[in-house]
């Protein structure tokens, strides 16, 4: 089962109302998700002037994974304008979620929302500021962890830690920051929910480690609409 709602601590917060209601345990934590933008001059310009997704272009905001921004991460890009970053401390969520007093159910949550495949969750980027629900979500994953010796493998492996997808689609691109990346589109059944909708992830292989940019939404009018934010983090996506 997927739950997708506010940032971590949120979704831990109603997944575990969930198990407690069905008896059930909740799947990956992946999310809405929404624009991102611009980087380099160059690849600003592009952006700004090339066809984007539905839309067209998402206007720049600050950029994040350098030192001192609000994600310290392998890759650095920009997001979209109003849209708000905030670091993941996923070791430090398990912990806490493992002195709970229902230790063993929030290890387990925790657990299934912090990580996917080979990869754990860093960052979130809220749509929410610039008028939209929805989340860019980065993951990361340590160099020779199992599952990691491509982005192929790593993003394949993403994928399938994700419950419930179909109609996979794979192909090789190049980030605007001049990153060899693997890009997946594919549709995502919730059943809780009862509803099929569009999905998209990035992942790219640093010497830091591997990284994912994953693009949900709450349905795929939504994700569409985000487009162009996913693809302006992309054009602008570049190591840190």
């Amino acid at each position: 089962m997927q739950v997708r709602v506010g940032t971590v601590g949120g979704r831990m917060v109603v997944a575990a109302a969930l198990a407690a209601m069905l008896g059930g345990c909740a799947g990956s934590a992946d999310g809405d998700g929404k624009k991102s933008a611009g980087a380099s001059a160059s690849a600003e310009g592009s952006a700004a002037g090339g066809a984007g997704a539905k839309g067209g272009a998402a206007p720049a905001g600050a950029r994040i994974g350098g030192a001192g921004s609000a994600c310290e991460l392998p890759v650095s890009f920009h997001v979209a304008k109003r849209w708000r970053a905030k670091s993941v401390d996923a070791e430090k969520e398990l912990a806490k979620a493992s002195k709970s007093e229902d230790g063993d159910l929030s290890g387990a949550l925790a657990e299934a929302f912090l990580r996917q495949g080979p990869v754990t969750a860093a960052c979130e980027i809220d749509a929410k500021p610039a008028g939209n629900i929805g989340f860019l979500r980065v993951w990361t994953g340590k160099p020779g962890e199992p599952g990691t010796a491509s982005a192929d493998s790593v993003l394949r492996a993403f994928v399938a830690a994700e419950d419930n997808v179909s109609k996979e689609k794979y192909r090789s691109v190049r980030t605007g920051g001049g990153l060899d990346a693997v890009e997946v589109e594919y549709l995502y059944t919730s059943k809780l929910l009862e509803e099929t909708k569009k999905e998209r992830a990035l992942a790219v292989s640093t010497p830091q480690g591997s990284v994912v940019l994953h693009l949900g939404g709450m349905d795929t009018q939504e994700h569409e609409e985000m487009l162009p934010a996913y693809e302006l983090a992309k054009q602008t996506l570049m190591l840190s």
